[in-house]
């Protein structure tokens, strides 16, 4: 996927002001960004689902503008799970994944994709019965029914229970193993740093930064906090060399620090510091 030069305007504003980007077959990448940043029209640019005012967009090797039947071969090879659906509630989870599948060349099967999203004890029953979580998980097989190459995932782990996201993670990693380009937005960063490859922080329609979550923000050479406890309470100190500083505190105790902690930035810290400290939720 290459994007070089992307621009759109609502009115006076700018919702993307002039983006480069480049995702490698087979990587995941996640686009990070606070609620308004441009991150949504990004990814509707890149889907299909909206026009660009400039630029130059190729998804697959296609421009996602592209009309008729190009169009349909080209949806063909794509999947999108986005961030809320309207269901046919009268359908049962099976009957909606088997008429989803028909839409696609090569469809996986139908009750292997119901028991990869943990749906299986679900199959029969209809789509309005569901919890919010279980909704999620059809949503998520109607966008990997098809064997996409490049699968779009907005949120997709929005109302999942903490053992669901994790089943789900195991299930994102599958599909990169076999091949699949995998394009994720999620407030959640810990799950931006559990499955990327990469990640993008993008800030009022620009760019910031393009790196691995470990390398984010210089977050590999950040200062570590080093806190214990002394005469005077929880003693705190920011050093680029904890392990002199945890050598120094071992002579001045002789034996075990007190409630010694070393941590580094975590990816939500360095996050939130390169958008000026914005919320992360949606």
């Amino acid at each position: 996927m290459n994007v070089r030069g992307l621009e759109k305007s609502y009115g006076p504003n700018k919702a993307v002001a002039g983006i480069d980007l480049t995702i490698q077959p087979g990587e995941i990448f996640a686009l990070l960004g606070p609620n308004g940043a441009g991150k949504t029209t990004t990814v509707e640019i890149l889907e299909g689902f909206r026009d660009r005012d400039r630029g130059e967009v190729s998804v697959l090797g296609t421009d996602p503008g592209v009309k008729g039947e190009q169009a349909r071969k080209w949806r063909n090879r794509i999947g999108i799970v986005l961030q809320s659906t309207n269901d046919a509630g009268d359908l049962s989870v099976f009957e909606t994944v088997a008429h989803f599948a028909k839409y696609y060349s090569n469809p996986r099967g139908v009750d292997e994709v119901i028991n990869a999203v943990g749906l299986t004890d679900k199959s029969k029953e209809l789509i309005r019965t569901l919890s919010g979580g279980q909704r999620r998980r059809l949503d998520v097989a109607l966008g990997i029914i098809g064997s996409p190459e490049l699968l779009f995932l907005d949120e997709p782990t929005t109302g999942f229970d903490p053992e669901a996201r994790r089943a789900f993670w195991a299930l994102i990693q599958d599909l990169r193993k076999s091949g699949a380009t995998i394009l994720l937005t999620t407030h959640y960063l810990d799950e931006a740093e559990a499955l990327a490859d990469r990640v993008a922080v993008i800030n009022q329609g620009k760019i910031i930064e393009v790196a691995t979550p470990a390398l984010l923000g210089g977050r590999a050479t950040s200062l570590a906090t080093v806190s214990w406890k002394g005469a005077n309470g929880i003693q705190t100190e920011r050093t680029d060399n904890p392990t002199a500083l945890i050598r120094k505190l071992t002579e001045t105790y002789k034996d075990e620090i007190p409630e010694l902690t070393v941590k580094r930035a975590s990816l939500e810290d360095i996050y939130l510091e390169m958008i000026g400290g914005a919320d992360v939720s949606q």
